[in-house]
């Protein structure tokens, strides 16, 4: 009983179409971002290049860092958009997004013209938003809670 009320609360919204609006364009994105990252996709520079990257701004290993951030991305990105156990993902892309913010872009203002960090920053609040309000109505969340009752 206790097991089933945790996953209750994990997987139970009472928003509707917001959440939706909200977890497909920015899972897109962060799938996007993530590929990046982890496959060379959309001009990405790949698990390599991005490790060095990371491992230039004190992110050590830069490989694993790159392997976990590109992680994070592309499968948070994917279960933003499935709705599917959405607010684990949305902390987890919080979090990354939180990372990149501190380590790649806070140094260069808040403009994305100057690689600020409105757009990490914009991520991370959009995602923190889901982690709170979880999948809405329209979600795989909804779906697997409904088969649970």
């Amino acid at each position: 009983m206790k097991n089933t009320s945790f996953i209750t609360r994990l997987l139970q919204s009472h928003v509707g179409w917001a959440a939706f609006v909200l977890r497909v364009p920015v899972g897109i994105i962060l799938i996007a971002h993530g590929a990046q990252k982890l496959f060379g996709w959309f001009g990405g520079y790949g698990l390599e290049g991005t490790g060095q990257f990371m491992a230039s701004l004190g992110l050590e290993p830069g490989y694993l860092m790159a392997l976990l951030a590109g992680s994070a991305e592309f499968f948070g990105g994917l279960a933003l958009v499935l709705g599917i156990l959405t607010r684990p993902a949305a902390l987890m892309s919080a979090f990354t997004m939180a990372v990149a913010m501190f380590t790649a872009h806070i140094g260069n203002g808040l403009f994305m013209a100057n690689n600020g960090y409105e757009y990490a920053l914009t991520l991370l609040v959009v995602s923190a938003a889901l982690a709170i309000q979880g999948a809405g109505r329209f979600s795989l969340d909804a779906l697997l809670l409904r088969q649970l009752k």
